[in-house]
């Protein structure tokens, strides 16, 4: 029998604006993430109408206008995960190319964060002549979890797959861009993927929490999920939301430059749920 984990997990953004901005958030659970949510609560001060969409890869997406002055966005929720880690199927194909289906092919192709026309040639050199399959995408994860290294203030919100490579320095969402880059260029469907990773199955490190990127690669028919960045099967991940690469899943979006006064982000299991 699986046992459900009970984990809260949410963020809070604090602003200062000279002139009300419209906001866009992605940081709601998606509904299809494999997870029970058990309540969910939006605090914002002031209070500030909303309306919510999904957007065109599913993810739930917010939109607000944040007003002018001092400002507190907060997400807080409760839900309930398996407790199972990431599975691993060693034997999992790659599909060539004309056997993907239509909803697969967009992720073979290059994004703004993730060139991999312009890192083909090394990732075909690196990785070309390996078996393919399950064993040559974790081939490509050791590669990255080696090549980088981490480091918070090391990256940009702009820093693309290859200056990642060139620069060998980034956080978590450096990471999957690098690992999704190489799998497309080797015509293997991979997907930036983003949200919460509660430390379920591990030792609380008692490090500061922050959002988490992760990938999901497109093997035998299904969507699997890589961590490059912590490179070993976890337990308790809340998605958010996948796409082409970070641009697609931005935890926030705003439409003019308020001032971001303080971000908090929180994934804990619940005691004694």
């Amino acid at each position: 029998m699986v046992v459900g984990v009970r984990v809260r997990v949410g963020c809070e953004f604090r602003h200062q604006s000279e002139i009300p901005l419209h906001a866009v958030l992605q940081v709601e659970p998606r509904p299809d993430g494999g997870f029970r949510m058990v309540h969910e609560r939006w605090e914002n001060a002031p209070e500030v109408p909303w309306s919510r969409y999904v957007d065109g890869f599913g993810n739930l997406c917010r939109r607000l206008t944040i007003p002018a002055g001092e400002s507190v966005l907060r997400y807080d929720t409760e839900v309930e995960v398996t407790g199972i880690a990431d599975p691993v199927v060693t034997d999992a194909e790659e599909l060539l190319p004309g056997d993907l289906p239509d909803h697969a092919l967009a992720f073979t192709l290059p994004s703004r964060f993730c060139p991999s026309d312009e890192l083909g040639d090394m990732a075909w050199e690196l990785f070309g002549g390996l078996p393919r399959g399950w064993s040559r995408v974790q081939a490509i994860c050791d590669w990255t979890h080696e090549m980088i290294v981490f480091g918070y203030g090391s990256s940009s919100p702009r820093k693309t797959a290859a200056e990642v490579v060139a620069d060998k320095r980034g956080v978590c969402r450096d990471y999957a861009h690098v690992a999704v880059t190489m799998c497309r260029a080797l015509n293997i469907p991979a997907r930036y993927a983003f949200g919460y990773l509660p430390d379920v199955d591990i030792e609380p490190t008692g490090a500061e929490m922050d959002f988490c990127a992760w990938m999901e690669v497109y093997l035998s028919g299904q969507w699997f999920t890589f961590d490059p960045r912590n490179n070993v099967p976890r337990a308790g991940r809340v998605l958010i939301g996948y796409g082409r690469d970070a641009l697609d899943v931005a935890m926030l979006t705003t439409y003019g430059g308020p001032e971001l006064l303080g971000m908090t982000v929180w994934a804990d299991a619940v005691v004694g749920a």
